[in-house]
């Protein structure tokens, strides 16, 4: 007789486990009753957490999900919050945000403070954040500055960013890692947050996100390809910066690779 296990209570304890793994976090949590009644979580959630501790966990959001539901995005990361809970009444709460295809490194708060907190130094700009972006052509320049101000735009189409003086002021440097074939792979370190700052500051340097609908040629059929590499959150509770990385979606490195572009190390 074949044994009959339950796959949301495997995906839990991968979960658990991945994180104890990495991290050394505290043994012996249990699986959170929401996890026992909710669908068969994604294959993806068994290995999202980069990090945790007591107060934070670093997801690696995958590509096409929200962090937030909308109109056009019914299912979002908070509909698998609670199978995060990892031994709390409640569950975490996302302190910033990724557009919906860019993928990699996401920090959620576990306690109320830790919320309150952590939102406050991404709202300071104390958070050290680096993105690594695959961009259709290069840059004229190996690395440098991009400073355009930007504001929000809408019209009959719907809403973006353009460059605007009388906008926010927003400031991204970046360094070219790899290039050739019509193509680079950027990593880029955005010094303010503005929405969709690193999309339409590589478009102003003539090489957009790829696959980027609104500031490329992208049609939407694929997501743009762009990932929040890492992050680094200053000193937390152990008195240590907590340093995470996120690897890059097999995806990506397969048109890395395609494009020749790919090298030991960048995962």
């Amino acid at each position: 007789m074949h044994e009959v296990r339950d796959l949301r209570l495997d995906v839990w304890v991968l979960v658990s486990q991945n994180s104890r793994r990495n991290n050394g976090s505290r043994e012996g949590a249990s699986a959170p009753s929401s996890l026992l009644t909710a669908t068969p979580p994604p294959s993806w959630l068994a290995t999202a957490v980069l990090y945790q501790d007591d107060e934070v966990l670093v997801l690696n959001k995958p590509s096409g999900l929200a962090v937030h539901p909308g109109p056009k995005t019914p299912e979002s990361l908070e509909n698998y919050l609670p199978l995060l809970s990892l031994g709390r009444r409640s569950p975490p709460q996302p302190v910033h945000r990724l557009d919906r295809d860019t993928s990699g490194c996401l920090v959620l708060g576990r306690t109320r403070g830790a919320v309150k907190r952590l939102s406050a130094l991404f709202a300071t700009s104390q958070v050290e954040k680096t993105y690594w972006a695959v961009v259709t052509g290069a840059p004229a320049e190996a690395e440098g500055v991009v400073t355009t101000s930007i504001r929000k735009h809408n019209d009959h189409s719907g809403w973006r960013m353009v460059a605007d003086d009388k906008g926010l002021r927003a400031e991204t440097h970046y360094r070219v890692l790899a290039s050739g074939k019509g193509a680079a792979l950027l990593e880029l370190h955005p010094k303010t947050g503005r929405t969709h700052q690193i999309r339409i500051h590589c478009a102003l340097l003539g090489c957009p996100v790829m696959d980027d609908p609104i500031y490329g040629s992208g049609a939407g059929a694929l997501p743009h390809r762009l990932h929040a590499r890492r992050i680094v959150l200053p000193a937390g509770k152990a008195g240590l910066p907590i340093d995470v990385n996120a690897p890059l979606p097999p995806e990506t490195v397969e048109i890395l690779q395609t494009l020749g572009l790919w090298q030991e190390g960048f995962l």
